[in-house]
């Protein structure tokens, strides 16, 4: 499958160089250097994927994640950042980025992670010093636990279970890529690489049960 590409970095000498590198693998369509004209050259294009980055001289492109994805839907948006703050993969995601990709992590896995966005994925690569935690302890386990949301918990307690993305579907009754973008946002939170990390994690610090523990005591304080 040739995927066609647009690339969109204001950055001249990073964006041609990329543009280089990824033409050996995509149909690169044009490189676009302002934030403003990405909307329409999306229209004009019609990539299968737009490759974003977050910063930009007329301002942050996760601002206008919602015109970028208004301008054609079909366009899968893969967000590539030097940032590594959270607040940054949450808001790609809740505006329907479709991958949150950092510079850090090579060119092989951006190549991956656009593959993977066309085959229907949810990919979000991050390079973190949080990875693994081996030598970290419960603390750390803890700290980064914290961040998950509600229903993050609830997906990881499902990994913990051992089931299957199709189960996890329907237990919860959302679409499959919503399933997959709550895992991908947990394992990038837990700074983990897969599935079985993530429950051996949760099993191993008692995550899940610690977090029920401090919502009994709110309650037991509150009531």
């Amino acid at each position: 499958m040739n995927i066609s590409l647009l690339l969109c970095d204001d950055h001249a000498l990073f964006s041609d160089a990329l543009a280089s590198v990824l033409s050996h693998e995509f149909q690169v369509l044009g490189v676009i250097g302002t934030m403003a004209d990405i909307p329409a050259a999306i229209r004009r294009h019609q990539p299968d994927v737009c490759l974003l980055d977050r910063r930009f001289v007329d301002g942050d492109a996760l601002d206008r994640l919602t015109d970028i994805r208004a301008a054609r839907p079909a366009t899968k948006v893969v967000v590539l950042t030097a940032d590594q703050d959270d607040d940054g993969l949450h808001r790609a995601l809740a505006g329907g980025a479709a991958g949150y990709v950092q510079k850090t992590c090579g060119v092989a896995t951006l190549t991956a992670a656009l593959r993977s966005v066309v085959a229907g994925e949810v990919v979000v690569h991050v390079a973190s010093e949080r990875s693994a935690l081996r030598s970290r302890g419960s603390a750390e386990a803890m700290r980064l636990a914290a961040h998950l949301t509600a229903r993050e918990r609830e997906c990881l307690a499902m990994l913990v279970e051992g089931l299957s993305t199709s189960e996890m579907v329907s237990r919860l009754g959302v679409a499959t890529t919503t399933v997959r973008t709550h895992i991908q946002a947990l394992l990038s939170k837990l700074g983990v690489h897969s599935r079985l990390e993530a429950a051996s994690l949760a099993v191993r610090y008692s995550l899940l049960d610690e977090h029920h523990t401090r919502r009994r005591r709110r309650g037991a304080a509150t009531g």
